[in-house]
C-alpha cells in the first residue's frame, strides 16, 4: 500500500437573491446567496468530500444526509472537523491542497489570502499547503449566468511515520 492517497471532489450550489454567502468559512458580502441545506459552503464541501475520498470513506452525504433536519443551516466547518478526525483516525496528514472556486461574482481576488488562511487554520496545517485560486465560466451555463457557484477541490495525504 502506498504511504500517498490523492481525493478529488466538485461541489456546485444555486444561488438565489440574498445578503452574502460563506467561502471557506468566510463571510463574503454579495447580493446573492446559496440554496442548499447546511450554509452552502462550496469550499468546505468540496474538500471534505475529497478527504473523504482519500481516505476510501465514502461521500459526505452519508455522513450528514441532506434530508436530516439535524444538519439544517449547519456551519460547514463541522465538516471539515470531522473530515480531520477521520485523518487522524486514519493516521493520514494532508500533504497539500489545491482549491479551485468557479464563480461569475463576486470577484475572489482579495479574498485569496483569507480563504486561503481560513482553510489552513481549520485543517491546523501551515499556509503554504492550501492554494487557492477563483476563476470565472466565461459566461457558459449556470455558473456563467451567474445562477450557480462551484468549487473543485484536490488533496494529498501522506501516512504518518510512527
Amino acid at each position: 500500500m502506498s504511504k500517498f492517497r490523492i481525493g478529488s471532489a466538485y461541489d456546485v450550489h444555486r444561488l438565489i437573491a440574498g445578503e452574502g454567502i460563506v467561502l471557506g468559512g468566510i463571510k463574503v458580502p454579495c447580493n446573492f446567496q446559496t440554496v442548499a441545506h447546511s450554509d452552502g459552503d462550496v469550499v468546505f464541501h468540496a474538500l471534505g468530500e475529497a478527504i473523504m475520498g482519500s481516505l476510501a470513506l465514502g461521500d459526505l452525504g452519508t455522513y450528514f444526509p441532506p434530508d436530516d433536519d439535524k444538519y439544517s443551516n449547519m456551519d460547514s466547518i463541522l465538516i471539515i472537523d470531522f473530515c480531520r478526525n477521520k485523518l487522524k483516525e486514519s493516521n493520514f496528514e494532508i500533504c497539500n491542497l489545491d482549491i479551485s472556486i468557479i464563480a461569475e461574482k463576486p470577484k475572489l481576488k482579495s479574498l485569496i489570502f483569507s480563504i486561503r488562511n481560513s482553510v489552513a487554520n481549520a485543517l491546523g496545517i501551515d499556509l503554504n499547503q492550501v492554494s487557492v485560486k477563483a476563476g470565472t465560466n466565461e459566461g457558459l451555463d449556470a455558473i456563467g449566468r451567474e445562477q450557480a457557484i462551484g468549487c473543485f477541490a484536490t488533496v494529498l495525504i501522506e501516512k504518518r511515520q510512527n
